[in-house]
């Protein structure tokens, strides 16, 4: 410390001096906090654009899903039929065998 100038104004320079690092340093953090949300916002922003993509892509997968499993039942409900109408088709050609012998008896 000087001893020509007055301690009031030795503590006015300190504190002006400590306010302006303080205000320096906050600057720099600004900055970087700045550059750091950009850097995240970037990494974000995709993200959410392709948030209505995914939930097209959703729709359409869903879509092809129900697709699927209603022609899987289609399916498996026509394959059910078809063994029905095949197991009463044999025995009523069997009755009818039976029905032609007991005739010719």
């Amino acid at each position: 410390m000087d001893d020509d100038k007055p301690i009031t104004e030795q503590a006015m320079d300190t504190i002006t001096t400590a306010v302006e690092a303080t205000k320096d340093a906050a600057v720099t953090a600004v900055k970087q906090v700045k550059k750091a949300a950009k850097k995240v916002a970037k990494k974000v922003a995709p993200k959410k654009a392709s948030k209505k993509k995914a939930k097209k892509a959703a729709k359409k997968t869903s879509k092809k899903a129900t697709k699927k499993a209603s022609k899987k039942a289609a399916k498996k409900s026509s394959k059910k039929a078809a063994k029905k109408t095949a197991k009463k088709a044999t025995k009523k050609a069997a009755k009818s065998k039976k029905k032609g012998k007991k005739a010719k008896r």
